[in-house]
C-alpha cells in the first residue's frame, strides 16, 4: 500500500440548537463518528439525524436547510422505478459530494474485471489467502476471484476475497459498479459509512449500496473474508411461498445505522470504482460529513446466527433454497442473478435419508466459502477462509469419507451441526474465475482427490 497523506483532524460538532423534533439523535464527538445505535426493519423508511432539528420537516429541499447543510439525493434506482422497488435517501451535509479534486487512475493490480473468457469446467478449490507481508488496509487487500456480467450491462457479479493489516487511515472508498456484500470470516469491520457506523464480526455480513462512501477500520488489527460485489438489481428478500409469513431472515434482524458525522478537513484521497477500475481524487475534507438522512437506501448489517432454518421431518432433503438469506432478482421469474446462501447449525433428522447434501449437477454456478468450522458435504480441504467454485454442470456433492460415514450412519440418532457457518454466492450465469485466481499459490490443484476414494458398488442380486 502506499504512503497516504498527512492529515488535520479538526473534527468539531455542529452546533445543538432548540428542536421540537422527536427523532433519535446521536451527536457526534470531536474525534469522528461515534454511533453505535441501529435502526431495524429491511428496505424501511427510515430517518436519523445527529443535531436535533437538523432534519427539513414537511420537504426533501427547503431554500435553507436547517444549521447551513446541503440537500442532496442519493438514488439507488430509476426515479421512475415503482413505488415497492423505489430506493432512494435524502443526505443533509456539511459539504455537497461534487466538492473534490480530479480522478485519476488508481492500479490495484488484483482488484479487476478480467474474468476468463474461456473457463474451465473443473471443479476448483482454495486455501485462505494469506495475510500481506506489508502493512495493506481493505481496498488494497482485495482479491478478484471471478465474476460474470459487469457494471456496462447491468448484471452479474464480482466476488473478492480481501486480507487486510491496516486501517484506512486518509482515504475513503465507493463502488459505482455495484453493491457490496461483506462477509467477514476472520478479524472485525468498524465500517465509517456517509449514513453511519456499522460494526460487524465474523457470522455477521454487511451490505454496503452502490454509490456509499465508507472507510474500513480494523478493530483487531487484521481482517479477512468475502466480497460479493452486485451489479444486478438490489438485494431483498425472498418470497416465502408455502413456508407462510415467517421464517428464513426475518425483516427485524437488519440494522441500519444511526446518523452520525465527521466534520474534518485536511488533505485526503477519494478512491472510486468506476467501470471496473478504480480512480482516486484528492478531497480536502472527509466525506463522511452527514449530519442527517432520511429514506430507505442505505447501509445495513445482519447476523447470519438469527436465520431461522427450514428443514424436512420426514425424509429427502428440501432443495437449497430455503438456506437463501437475501437474493438479487433477474428479468426471468424464479431466477436470480444472484443467491446469498447459508449453511449454519441445524438438526438433521430425516428417515431413509442420505442426510448430507447429496450429489448434484445445477444450472447454476456455486461459489462457496467457510466462515467457521467444517461443512458437513467436506471431511476435510475445505477450511475457513478457503472456497470452492462449481461452476454450471459441473458436478459436485459429498467427498468419499463423508459419502462412507453417512451411508453408515445410525438413522435413529439426529445429526446435530453445531460450530459452523458456511455460504454460498450462486449465479445463473457461469462464475468466471480470473487469470490470477487460478494460477495463485493458495489454489488446491489436487482438489478432485476428494472424490476419488468413490467406488463401484453396483451388484445384481443372485
Amino acid at each position: 500500500m502506499e504512503n497516504l497523506p498527512k492529515t488535520t483532524d479538526s473534527a468539531t460538532r455542529l452546533p445543538q440548537t432548540g428542536s421540537s423534533s422527536n427523532l433519535t439523535t446521536l451527536a457526534c464527538t470531536d474525534n469522528g463518528l461515534p454511533a453505535r445505535g441501529y435502526q431495524t426493519g429491511f428496505g424501511n423508511e427510515f430517518q436519523s439525524e445527529a443535531v436535533p432539528g437538523a432534519l427539513p420537516v414537511g420537504r426533501n429541499s427547503p431554500q435553507k436547510p436547517p444549521y447551513g447543510l446541503y440537500a442532496e439525493q442519493l438514488s439507488g434506482t430509476a426515479f421512475t422505478a415503482p413505488r415497492h422497488a423505489n430506493r432512494r435517501s435524502w443526505l443533509y451535509r456539511i459539504r455537497p459530494s461534487v466538492v473534490h479534486g480530479s480522478f485519476v487512475s488508481y492500479r490495484q493490480a488484483a482488484l479487476h474485471h478480467d474474468f476468463e473468457r474461456h473457463p474451465t469446467p473443473e471443479q476448483l478449490r482454495w486455501d485462505p489467502m494469506p495475510y500481506p507481508a506489508l502493512p495493506t488496509d481493505f481496498v488494497d487487500g482485495l482479491f478478484t476471484m471471478g465474476g460474470n456480467g459487469g457494471p456496462e450491462a447491468g448484471f452479474g457479479l464480482a466476488i473478492h476475497v480481501y486480507a487486510a493489516t491496516a486501517d484506512m487511515q486518509a482515504r475513503f472508498f465507493y463502488d459505482a459498479d455495484g453493491e457490496l456484500l461483506i462477509v467477514p470470516q476472520e478479524g472485525r469491520l468498524k465500517l465509517d459509512t456517509e449514513f453511519g457506523v456499522l460494526e460487524v464480526e465474523p457470522e455477521q455480513i454487511a451490505v454496503i449500496p452502490r454509490g456509499v462512501r465508507f472507510r474500513v477500520l480494523l478493530p483487531d488489527g487484521h481482517a479477512r473474508g468475502y466480497v460479493c460485489e452486485n451489479f444486478g438489481q438490489l438485494l431483498k428478500l425472498p418470497d416465502l411461498g408455502p413456508i407462510g409469513a415467517n421464517g428464513l431472515a426475518n425483516p427485524r434482524d437488519f440494522e441500519t445505522p444511526q446518523a452520525s458525522y465527521e466534520d474534518r478537513e485536511g488533505e485526503f484521497e477519494l478512491i472510486a470504482k468506476f467501470q471496473g477500475a478504480l480512480w482516486r481524487a484528492p478531497i480536502d475534507h472527509s466525506p463522511l460529513d452527514v449530519v442527517a438522512w432520511h429514506g430507505n437506501y442505505a447501509p445495513y448489517r445482519y447476523d447470519l446466527r438469527r436465520f431461522n432454518t427450514i428443514g424436512s421431518i420426514s425424509f429427502d432433503h428440501p432443495d437449497p433454497s430455503i438456506f437463501l438469506v437475501l437474493h438479487s432478482p433477474s428479468d426471468t421469474p424464479g431466477v436470480s442473478n444472484l443467491d446469498f446462501v447459508i449453511f449454519g447449525p441445524r438438526i438433521l433428522y430425516m428417515q431413509d435419508t442420505f442426510r448430507p447434501p447429496w450429489f448434484h449437477r445445477n444450472v447454476a454456478s456455486e461459489f462457496m466459502g467457510l466462515i467457521r468450522g467444517v461443512y458437513d458435504a467436506k471431511a476435510e480441504g475445505f477450511v475457513p477462509g478457503g472456497a470452492s467454485l462449481h461452476n454450471g454442470m459441473s458436478g459436485h456433492g459429498p467427498d468419499a469419507e463423508t459419502f462412507r460415514r453417512a451411508s453408515e450412519a445410525d438413522l435413529s440418532k439426529p445429526d446435530i451441526i453445531r460450530d459452523t457457518m458456511a455460504f454460498m454466492f450462486e449465479s445463473r450465469f457461469v462464475i468466471r474465475p480470473t487469470r490470477q485466481a487460478l494460477e495463485s499459490p493458495f489454489r488446491q490443484p489436487d482438489y478432485l482427490h476428494c472424490w476419488r476414494g468413490l467406488r463401484k458398488h453396483f451388484r445384481l442380486p443372485g
